[in-house]
């Protein structure tokens, strides 16, 4: 055959994986090299040479395939490459999530000189970053300060005289938040200046940055992007006992700044590219307002107030400089604490208003009867999204442009709420139908120890209502409520393929079931029973599935949520009806989950 039949040969390119590769090549060697290669036996050289190429191909194929389907969000699989293309669209990984709940604290203090009550000089106060840990090495840090001599304490005699009967000692209860994790710093020696300076932190868990700062002294602070200038600065509030506001916020152009890229691997500090002789920022305000130099004439040019500067450079990236850079890791695992198992206090750190006055010993005394516990469960969200879950955050995140409009802008960003201030599992935003304006009424889950659902605590409702009200419409109210737990079971019958032993097609459809509810339910979503019709049939040791029967499982380690199974499903069967503000859980998948082989 001659070379232009050869070049006129049509390619298969459909031909993508190693068999029908390995055929096409095998009908191009018979067709046109029929005297040259003849034997293709499994053991000859020439089936040899087709297998490797074949394999070549098929390997380049793969990964063609690979990277084409990791160039898109919709068909990327690796979770890296999800974030990577979330953070195009606005998206930012919150990281590891936190816990965050209540813990009642108890001091003794010696009584006054007169006896009726407690000798104020005495009354210690639980400084912000006292540590706490559990039985099981979970570690927690108190995020505000703790006033013992708040008069909503609850205040008890301890100790009396044996002989007067007189209080000696009196027992203070204080509440304070705690979050889970532990403080962690390090030290980053910076060269020479490098335009957009990237700087990586490895610490497991990390959570949050806390703060950066350089031998200088000068501070950085952490922005959403690097075009941002202003951020709200904590300042400690001297009229505390007054207000009983224990912090405000003020406003704060900063020239120093960086933002935060997470892997799963690892966290990012990313610089902006400023010059370290360019230190201030802050513009005049005519200079912003108005541009019309040479100009016989204005435009109207719109005017933000709250953003005074014109620094094209992005911030000041460090240089020959070490930065120390305090930070939050969480715990590795699960963070979340059953009542009562928070008890030990790793690092008290007490203080008093004038302790130069005070006796050493009495002072060394209250620090040492420093004790806490939870009283209700400390609980949220403890594992990581799945990466689908992430794609949904991400499509959800990109209309919403940080302001909340519609049912799908409040989930994300319910979903959005650093993890610092606590997490939830399921998020649903329902208009009130009892409500003539445009109340909202938000239901939300969270996780115990042991990842199941439970309520979320007040912590967490509170910090979600405050991170809210920076992004809804000034006409919108929002009730954030406890979604109810309605806890099913599944019970399947099915018919096992000729040759296939009753046990094999019994633990096939039952691990299939697990399977397909391993990630659990959203608030009102419906359980679809024709799905597990069909991925059942889809096993090739089961013939025939002979019935599905969904049953409500209440009472004991239960929820008592009693759910009437026959009037809430569809008519047709398909479907079980599931109320928007519930949630269905396979709370024991081992013991909800039977079946039976026919």
């Amino acid at each position: 055959m001659s070379d232009d039949q050869k070049n006129n040969l049509p390619i298969k390119y459909t031909s993508r994986e190693f068999s029908s590769i390995r055929e096409d090549l095998l009908e191009l060697v018979e067709r046109f090299y029929p005297e040259n290669f003849q034997d293709f036996s499994e053991a000859s050289f020439g089936a040899m040479m087709l297998d490797a190429t074949a394999y070549v191909a098929d390997q380049m194929a793969l990964y063609i395939d690979f990277n084409v389907n990791e160039s898109f969000l919709d068909t990327s699989f690796q979770l890296e490459n999800v974030l990577r293309h979330g953070r195009v669209l606005g998206y930012k990984d919150p990281g590891r999530p936190s816990t965050t709940g209540i813990a009642s604290m108890f001091v003794l203090v010696p009584a006054s000189s007169t006896g009726m009550g407690p000798d104020s000089k005495y009354i210690p106060i639980a400084s912000r970053g006292t540590s706490f840990t559990t039985n099981t090495g979970l570690a927690f840090i108190l995020t505000d300060n703790i006033d013992f001599n708040d008069p909503s304490n609850e205040v008890v005699v301890a100790r009396v005289d044996n002989t007067t009967g007189a209080p000696t000692h009196y027992a203070i209860k204080a509440n304070g938040n705690v979050i889970s994790g532990r403080f962690g710093q390090k030290e980053i020696t910076i060269g020479a200046y490098e335009r957009f300076k990237k700087v990586s932190l490895s610490a497991a868990n990390l959570s949050e940055i806390i703060s950066v700062f350089d031998q200088e002294g000068n501070e950085y602070f952490e922005v959403e992007y690097l075009s941002q200038d202003m951020v709200f600065k904590e300042i400690p509030n001297v009229n505390f006992k007054n207000d009983n506001v224990p912090s405000i916020i003020k406003p704060l152009l900063v020239s120093r700044k960086f933002v935060v890229e997470r892997t799963r691997n690892g966290v990012m500090l990313q610089f902006g590219s400023g010059d370290p002789a360019e230190s201030n920022v802050v513009a005049q305000p005519q200079s912003v307002a108005m541009n019309a130099f040479g100009k016989s004439y204005t435009s109207d040019t719109s005017f933000d107030p709250t953003r005074l500067s014109k620094n094209n450079n992005f911030g000041i990236v460090p240089v020959n400089t070490t930065l120390t850079v305090l930070y939050r890791s969480t715990n590795p695992s699960n963070s979340n604490v059953a009542v009562g198992n928070l008890n030990k206090v790793t690092n008290a750190r007490l203080r008093f208003n004038d302790e130069s006055t005070l006796s050493p010993t009495s002072v060394t005394q209250i620090i040492n009867s420093f004790e806490v516990s939870n009283e209700t469960p400390i609980v949220g969200d403890v594992s990581n999204p799945s990466t689908t879950e992430v794609k949904r955050r991400i499509y959800d995140t990109f209309p919403t442009q940080n302001r909340a409009v519609t049912q799908s802008d409040y989930e994300s960003i319910a979903y959005r709420m650093s993890p610092k201030y606590g997490s939830v599992k399921r998020v649903s935003v329902q208009k009130d139908p009892d409500s003539l304006k445009r109340n909202l009424n938000m239901y939300v889950i969270s996780e115990d120890s042991f990842k199941k659902l439970t309520k979320s605590n007040n912590t967490i409702k509170n910090n979600l209502k405050t991170w809210l009200n920076d992004y809804r419409m000034i006409n919108d109210t929002i009730d954030i409520l406890d979604a109810h737990v309605i806890n099913i079971g599944i019970d399947v019958m099915v018919k096992p393929v000729s040759g296939v032993s009753r046990a094999d097609a019994l633990d096939d459809s039952l691990r299939i079931i697990k399977s397909m509810f391993e990630e659990g339910f959203f608030i009102g979503e419906h359980m679809y029973i024709s799905d597990i019709y069909s991925k059942l049939k889809e096993s090739q040791s089961i013939l025939d599935v002979i019935t599905v029967k969904i049953n409500s499982k209440t009472g004991g380690e239960y929820s008592n949520i009693k759910f009437d199974i026959n009037s809430n499903t569809s008519p047709d069967g398909t479907y079980l009806i599931c109320p928007k503000n519930a949630i269905f859980e396979i709370k024991y998948p081992d013991v909800d989950v039977r079946g039976k082989v026919r």
